[in-house]
Formats: structure tokens, sequence, C-alpha cells
């Protein structure tokens, strides 16, 4: 299967905060931001393994910045590495300023997704082929973030996670 590069995965969806999407503060709620992120990365997913992928985890979420009413919110989604059947994607969400048009960072996540067939049942997915050093970073991390989870859902003996214990020893 051929490798295939972060940017071919990349998702780029924008769109206004509205009134009904805002809290009381008129703030964006965040579960809006988390489907909106969901939706980015799901596509970014899609273009990844060419096949319908589905949410299995959301294992990071930050919430830096609120985004108010009426701002302009981009969310950015690609892949930062794959496994067997799993795909990991990053998430950066940016606001763009009202009077100067600059945009900043706000929120950040990292969803996990899975390839599946026409019967649900996971399917292999193409390696990714980092290329800017940010690739390269997310890349390398994403296996010691995969080997923390499953040594805290005990599906990997501490003892395993090698990538882990390289950051202590």
């Amino acid at each position: 299967m051929q490798a295939r590069t972060p940017s071919e995965s990349l998702t780029v969806l924008t769109d206004l905060v509205l009134p009904s999407e805002t809290n009381p503060l008129n703030n964006l709620f965040g579960g809006e931001l988390l489907a909106r992120m969901d939706r980015a990365a799901s596509i970014a997913a899609r273009r990844h393994s060419r096949r319908v992928a589905v949410t299995a985890s959301v294992n990071h979420v930050a919430f830096n910045r609120s985004i108010p009413l009426g701002s302009v919110v981009t969310v950015e989604a690609k892949i930062s590495r794959s496994f067997t059947s799993s795909m990991e994607i990053f998430i950066d969400v940016w606001v763009e300023d009202r009077e100067t048009g600059n945009r900043n960072k706000a929120n950040e996540a990292i969803y996990t997704f899975v390839a599946v067939d026409d019967t649900g049942r996971p399917v292999e997915v193409p390696p990714v082929m980092p290329e800017t050093d940010l690739e390269k970073q997310r890349f390398e991390a994403a296996l010691r973030r995969k080997q923390l989870s499953l040594v805290l859902a005990g599906k990997m003996s501490p003892h395993d996670a090698t990538e882990l214990k390289a950051l202590f020893v």
C-alpha cells in the first residue's frame, strides 16, 4: 500500500459563529466546536484511507481561547500517523480577528478514526509519510500517545511500551 502525505488529507472548514451556537457568555459552545472538529477529522481520515472512517476516540482537546459570537473560525485537520486500521488526526482551530484579519490559534485536538468496510469491519490503511518538521514531530509523538492509551486501557504492558519508556531512560 503506497504511503500518503499529511497534506493529501488536509481538510479546512471555515464558518461563522452564529447566535444559536453560543452559550450565555456569547462564546461558541464547546460541543459545537467538537462537532466541527469531528466533521473535519472525518473528512481527513476518509481522504487518507479512501474508506468510510468512524470516530474511535477523542484523545485530546484543549480549549485554550474562547471563540466569540460573530467570529470566523477555521478548523484544519490532517492525519499525523496511521497504524493498521486506525489513523490519528491532529486538528488546529484558528480564529480570525475581526478588525485585522490576523489568525490566532484558539484550540487544538487529536482524534482517532478507524477505516471500515461496508460491514463495519476495520480495514488496513496506507502509511503516512510526513514532510514538514511539524508533521515529523506529530508523527513521532503519535506512537507514544498510542502506547500511552493502550497502557492506560490495560491493552499493553508498560514493559512493552518501548517508545514511552525511552522518554524516561
